[in-house]
């Protein structure tokens, strides 16, 4: 299945603030720290990390694929609803895929091999007409149709988000997962929801649920292990690095953590690449699960999560 590597490694980078702004105030006011306030000024854009994230990629030789958003503005939803902090939370601050800085590296990641895929906005889970709109709007920008991606929050109607997807043309989701557990705990391998080409690829590992509140040394022994795991079960681990998290005065040690990751899994052998270059790869004929399974593979568990709906608000 994965042409002669012992497992799979699949990048991923959700875009969902690749400006601070809102967000600078938010933690300025939360943690009393004058560098939030600081780059929550104009001209200082902490979290547009693109270019850092194309050039360690390329350093390593690998590519990856960012999902693109296009979620409501705060201007967009009701008036009864502003003097919600979720609301806020949602919705303030976000971009514009027309914004030409947005286009501009769009188009930039697609001429220089990396996948731009939809990235569902928090409502579009429940919409196929929602969802075919924004992958319309990414394809417009793009030139091309996308084909897979992961929805905001990792919301999800089972199966009927999925049933969506497929009817929109897209041919995979990697939104099977969590925000604050880690591990293979829906499998080693896609999903078939329907026993036809498309497929879901579990979430192994998103960033937050690894890295915050962890001394360097158990996040790296956690990510030896978690590679040993995927190379003992031939597996397709997939992981969810947000581009904002590539800011060393944010997020210290995130970044690099993501190097090392990527360093050991081509040591060890591994396919590396976004999802939809390994799609292209497998062999549909031969793997067949359909079913969604959990308890396979031992869930670890964070309880400093990313932002959810029950945890302090840091990111999505």
């Amino acid at each position: 299945m994965l042409d002669g590597h012992p497992f799979a490694l699949c990048l991923t980078h959700d875009v969902d603030r690749p400006y601070k702004n809102y967000r600078g105030l938010y933690r300025a006011v939360t943690e009393r720290s004058p560098y939030h306030l600081r780059t929550a000024l104009p001209g200082q854009n902490p979290y547009w990390r693109f270019e850092d994230v194309m050039a360690l990629e390329e350093e390593l030789g690998v590519r990856s694929a960012f999902y693109f958003l296009r979620e409501d503005r705060l201007r967009d939803r009701p008036l009864r609803t502003w003097l919600s902090p979720r609301t806020w939370r949602r919705y303030a601050g976000r971009y514009r895929l027309s914004d030409p800085a947005v286009v501009d590296v769009v188009r930039a990641l697609d001429d220089g091999g990396w996948e731009v895929g939809l990235h569902g906005s928090f409502e579009s889970y429940t919409s196929v007409e929602r969802l075919r709109d924004e992958k319309t709007a990414l394809e417009s920008v793009l030139g091309h149709p996308v084909v897979g991606g992961r929805q905001h929050y990792l919301n999800l109607e089972i199966p009927e988000t999925w049933r969506y997807h497929a009817r929109i043309g897209l041919r995979y989701d990697t939104s099977l997962g969590s925000s604050t557990r880690y591990g293979f705990h829906h499998g080693y391998r896609p999903l078939r929801p329907f026993d036809d080409e498309f497929l879901v690829f579990p979430l192994t590992v998103m960033e937050n649920a690894l890295v915050e509140g962890r001394d360097e040394r158990r996040v790296w022994e956690e990510c030896e292990s978690l590679l040993a795991e995927a190379a003992e079960h031939g597996a397709v681990m997939t992981v969810l690095w947000h581009q904002s998290c590539f800011s060393e005065r944010d997020y210290p040690g995130y970044g690099e953590t993501y190097r090392r990751l990527v360093e050991r899994a081509i040591e060890m052998g591994a396919w590396v690449g976004p999802p939809g270059d390994l799609y292209d790869r497998l062999d549909l004929g031969a793997d067949r699960p359909s079913e969604i399974r959990t308890g396979t593979g031992e869930p670890r568990e964070n309880h400093h999560g990313p932002e959810t709906e029950s945890s302090t608000p840091r990111r999505e």
